[in-house]
């Protein structure tokens, strides 16, 4: 029975899954804790990493290991692979002028070309060009350019500062995925190669790359073999086994909705980011900034739990009676609306019910993903399947309601840790040189009952901000 481990190394936490190659069945799990924050030294990712492992098990007996990470994150070494600053997450928004000064001089339509992404605050250029102009001495120490799981990746296979690691500071050795790279601002996922041109109209200099791994290649680790690894999507989306069809929601704090594709797409309104997958195809994918504390918010204007605020959702009508809550609660992202408020529209003195709000607190929620669904699909993206994952689509209601608002039939997986259970299929994948079949469980497929009501409310009332 070949043993294969599957990390995930989120922003909050580093969990980590052990399968059996062959069949996928779950033999143990890890977890620890990261540091809160916007900015941090990767170190704690790495001692976090060691302990999860050491829960799970440890890693006697263990074939091959792939990490899954937070896209986007900055870590810059110098030339001993020490890291030089905490490294900033794609959640750290200070890069986000550095973002329109590579849009002014580059312009939109040549950086989608080139890369197919328009820059933001969360993509790895953005934050080089931020240190390039903050803090110069550090950028002129940079030697190297790694991501989250690209550092893991490195440390876990004994790469790292002299002193600190048994095989030292082989810069050469770091390596990548498609999905990672394509998520920084220079690496093309149509042609598969880095864009040297735009990291140094960044950073100010050339560096080195981590080297970018075919899905199923692997390196050496010590004493077993460790895979490509990914982006967080990109690792959620093998490990649903998503395929050309399928579109997976993901009702988290944030909300994304990405599809599984064979071609890369190119959106020059930024609103569609063309990522690669962590299989040989494509991951165009749609962010928005408000999810499921849309529906928590509401809930504790009413002074109900989740489960509660579903149950009055569905003693509502669809549409809640004309009440219409167009959640930019902090702003947007899809739509591109940064100072953008919430808005709750179509009060009557009937309309104004606790069931009401609440089926309309769920209704702008969804409604919101799909608008990101109809960006994709206005790429030319084919939508067969959606899958519903994250904590909120474990409520009742937001099944039901999702299988009213989308106009594609609505599954729902078990939950579970995908973003781990996806560096574990790839981990399985390196070893035995094919694609694993693991079976996913659904525990929900809501009946279709598309409601017309409920999104052309909600896109009239939206209207109003464009």
């Amino acid at each position: 029975m070949a043993r294969v481990i599957g990390v995930d190394s989120s922003t909050q936490s580093c969990k980590v899954v052990v399968r059996d190659a062959g069949s996928g069945a779950l033999l143990a799990t890890g977890r620890a804790g990261h540091p809160d924050g916007t900015a941090v030294d990767p170190a704690h990712w790495w001692t976090a990493l060691q302990a999860a492992l050491a829960e799970a098990g440890g890693l006697d007996g263990v074939e091959a290991i792939s990490i899954g990470g937070q896209q986007h994150g900055m870590v810059a070494l110098d030339a001993d692979g020490r890291v030089i600053r905490d490294a900033l997450l794609w959640n750290d928004t200070r890069s986000a002028d550095a973002a329109r000064d590579l849009i002014e001089e580059v312009g939109a339509a040549e950086l989608v070309a080139r890369t197919g992404l328009v820059p933001v605050a969360s993509f790895t250029a953005t934050k080089l060009r931020w240190l390039r102009d903050a803090e110069p001495d550090s950028a002129a120490r940079v030697a190297a350019v790694a991501l989250p799981h690209d550092w893991l990746t490195w440390r876990l296979r004994g790469y790292g500062p002299a002193g600190e690691s048994e095989l030292g500071p082989d810069l050469s050795e770091l390596v990548t995925d498609r999905s990672d790279a394509s998520g920084t601002g220079y690496w093309s996922p149509a042609t598969g190669e880095y864009d040297r041109d735009l990291l140094v109209r960044a950073l100010g200099h050339d560096a080195v790359l981590p080297r970018v791994l075919e899905p199923a290649e692997s390196v050496a680790g010590p004493g077993f073999r460790v895979g490509p690894g990914a982006g967080d999507n990109a690792a959620a989306a093998l490990g649903l086994d998503a395929r050309p069809g399928d579109v997976v929601v993901s009702i988290g704090t944030s909300g994304t909705v990405f599809a599984a594709t064979d071609a890369p797409v190119a959106d020059a309104t930024g609103a569609v980011a063309g990522f690669a997958d962590a299989t040989g195809g494509f991951l165009p994918l749609v962010a928005t900034l408000n999810a499921a504390r849309v529906a928590g918010s509401l809930a504790r204007v009413l002074g109900v739990d989740f489960d509660e605020l579903g149950r009055l959702a569905m003693a509502a009508a669809p549409g809640a009676g004309g009440a219409v809550l167009v959640p930019y609660f902090e702003g947007e992202r899809t739509p591109n609306l940064p100072r953008a408020t919430a808005s709750l529209l179509g009060l009557t003195l009937a309309s104004t019910t606790r069931e009401n709000l609440a089926r309309a607190a769920i209704e702008g929620m969804l409604c919101g993903l799909s608008a990101g669904l109809d960006a994709i699909r206005v790429l030319g993206v084919e939508a067969q399947r959606i899958l519903l994952i994250g904590g909120a689509a474990a409520n009742p209601a937001v099944q039901a309601i999702a299988a009213q608002v989308f106009d594609v039939p609505v599954s729902v997986p078990r939950p579970g840790e995908y973003v781990a259970d996806g560096a574990a299929r790839q981990a399985a994948w390196v070893l035995g040189g094919v694609r694993p079949s693991w079976p996913v469980e659904l525990v929900a497929s809501p009946v279709p009952d598309p409601q017309p009501v409920i999104r052309e409310q909600y896109e009239a009332a939206a209207a109003t901000y464009l």
